[in-house]
């Protein structure tokens, strides 16, 4: 028992919680005007759409969340310096209420001016916050309140100067400056060791090709992920968009993407969500229809009735059909997809529709981060590689407008051409196999041989990932098999692109299909057979990491960076070796991390052969 109940605690998800508001809808434009949009200092947002930095500022600035960590506050009294420790309850970028004894009334009250001395644990706060603060402040407020029979002073500061001003000076200019520089040298000495690739390229043409293939393939994708530039928000460009949440047993995080993506600030006339229920095994139906209510009956005169409603499907049908019940239910152009454990900024819905001012855009990817990053080891190092593989990657093929998966936690279609492709979606079968999982992949595959797709940036959700190595594993080699086969279909048509993108494309199928066999030669074969320590090999694996991390440390300012580091040896010692056995069993449909159809199937095969062998004299082994 003990045992059951401390590996549940290690399953604990570690969150950043925002302080709740009375207000079920904040960011929800009000049709009555009866409230305005405002920030905490007091200045009206409603009317700023159209610089998007500012509102992100703003609504940055107004955040508060949920805190408990020691406080040291110093004050002076008497031309001494005192010192006070309290706990802090919630914290902002501009103040943080502490929790006191009773004593301390004595010493701190409202007007006085102190200084801050706290240090803020990893989760707390968005990523980057995470730091040592020793900040001037002065006591804004005070009360009392009674907590388990004891009485407790609260006292709320507010900051000489925001968090982010702070930080900018302390330690986020640095961290840009540093990685700025360090991202030169690491690219200057890949393209001097590539130099030596060409010198010595006569004596074995084929590996030291490989060499400069992927050093110029990783290279171009830096560069162009670095002029990448978000579509700018148009205040006039409002499309009705239909919100589609897939959901087969979430119960435990329904209930807040469904409240993400109804709190949106787009017009209420204009956006809808639908929620389908893939026929749920556990409470997930419960907790939608409790949700729905609770937004019918606390915000009604956002006509939430009209526009936020569930739909059970008759059967377990799989994610697409799940999907595409709700685009035939959809009644706006734009169709919005959304996992059911993924979570909508604000005004992510507002950015994403942008891109499809262009009449040939037919898809959007919206930027998905990790949200419960500070979990463990195995979560961070997937903060690394989510940001890289959107920010860098996506970012990159959005320069050509062919981005090549659009992922499935935020996503954005043109609803005819999602109807157009329905039936040969649901029905896809890959060497007479269906091909229940990787949706979003086949999907952009549609779209992409006759219209555009696109990326943006500004567009965020953030998602819960694997947190269990054996489940991070399993999906890992699950997208390693959709990633193949839809590679191949897309290989069919890709050539119709802009020439550059299409080397681009074939280039990015060719490496790591080949990286298995070039890891081998380099780390095995060359040792053994030549004697020869492969140190320009670990050399170049080492500049890669530092490409990664050092992208991070440069868009994120956090201290996960050093996690990049640890994300590359990771890949080449373990999930590498998944590709080859992708190679061989690429057509398979079980998710692995899941019961859907295909896998009950699986496992019922997979008792039936047992009962076969032991029919026939073997023993299962205890």
């Amino acid at each position: 028992m003990k045992r059951k109940k401390k590996q549940e605690q290690e399953q604990e998800e570690v969150l950043t919680v925002s302080r709740s508001d009375r207000r079920l809808l904040k960011h929800v434009p009000d049709p009555e005007h009866v409230r305005t949009q405002v920030d905490r200092r007091g200045q009206a947002a409603d009317a700023v759409y159209t610089d998007s930095a500012y509102l992100d500022n703003m609504r940055m600035l107004s955040l508060r969340y949920m805190a408990n960590f020691e406080v040291m506050v110093y004050a002076r009294k008497n031309q001494k310096k005192t010192a006070v420790k309290g706990r802090a309850v919630d914290i902002s970028t501009t103040g943080l209420l502490v929790e006191f004894g009773p004593a301390a009334a004595q010493r701190l009250f409202v007007g006085k001016k102190v200084v801050i001395h706290c240090d803020i644990p990893p989760g707390t706060m968005p990523e980057g916050f995470e730091s040592k603060v020793r900040l001037e402040a002065r006591a804004v407020r005070s009360f009392t309140r009674e907590e388990d029979g004891q009485e407790k002073f609260m006292l709320a500061f507010e900051f000489a100067r925001p968090l982010t001003q702070y930080l900018q000076k302390k330690r986020w200019g640095y961290a840009v400056y540093t990685s700025s520089a360090m991202l030169l040298v690491s690219t200057l000495f890949i393209m001097l060791m590539r130099t030596e690739s060409i010198i010595y390229f006569k004596y074995n043409i084929l590996l030291y090709l490989y060499s400069l293939i992927a050093a110029a393939f990783l290279l171009t994708r830096y560069l162009f992920g670095a002029l990448y530039r978000d579509v700018p928000i148009n205040p006039d460009y409002t499309p009705g968009v239909s919100i589609i949440i897939p959901c087969f047993n979430e119960e435990k995080w329904i209930h807040r993407t469904i409240l993400s993506c109804v709190n949106q600030n787009y017009p209420i006339d204009k956006l809808e969500v639908i929620v389908v229920d893939d026929r749920s095994t556990d409470r997930s139906a419960e907790q939608i229809e409790k949700v729905i209510q609770m937004i019918h009956n606390e915000a009604e005169r956002f006509k939430t009735k009209e526009r936020v409603r569930m739909h059970v499907l008759p059967e377990n049908g799989g994610k697409r059909v799940a999907l595409v019940k709700g685009v035939e239910m959809a009644k706006h152009d734009l169709v919005v997809f959304v996992d059911s454990d993924s979570f909508l900024e604000p005004d992510a819905i507002r950015h994403l529709v942008q891109p499809f001012q262009d009449p040939k855009m037919g898809g959007v990817a919206g930027r998905t981060d990790v949200e419960n990053k500070y979990t463990n080891s195995i979560t961070k190092l997937q903060t690394v590689r989510y940001y890289i593989a959107f920010r860098i990657m996506k970012a990159a093929e959005a320069w050509f407008d062919s981005v090549t998966c659009l992922s499935g936690p935020l996503s954005c279609y043109r609803k005819d051409l999602v109807l157009k492709h329905a039936e040969a979606w649901l029905n896809q079968k890959f060497l007479g196999q269906p091909a229940t999982f990787g949706d979003d992949r086949s999907m952009t595959n549609f779209i992409l041989q006759t219209h555009r797709t696109s990326y943006q940036d500004s567009a965020i959700c953030s998602t819960i990932v694997p947190s269990k190595m054996s489940v991070f594993l399993k999906q890992q080699m699950r997208w390693k098999r959709s990633w193949l086969r839809e590679s191949l279909r897309a290989s069919t048509f890709i050539w119709k692109k802009e020439p550059f993108m299409a080397l681009f494309f074939y280039i990015g199928l060719i490496v790591p299909i080949a990286a298995p066999v070039i890891v081998l030669y380099n780390l095995c074969y060359v040792p053994l057979v030549h004697h020869v320590f492969p140190g320009t090999f670990l050399m170049g694996l080492l500049l890669m990491a530092m490409l990664m991390s050092l992208a991070h440390l440069l868009y994120r300012r956090s201290k996960l960076w050093v996690f990049g580091f640890i994300f590359c040896l990771f890949y080449e010692f373990v999930l590498l070796w998944q590709m080859p056995v992708a190679w061989v069993t690429f057509w398979k449909s079980t998710w692995g991390t899941r019961e859907t159809p295909q896998d009950v199937e699986e496992r019922l095969k997979k008792e039936a052969r047992k009962q076969k062998k032991n029919k026939k004299g073997f023993t299962l082994p205890f």
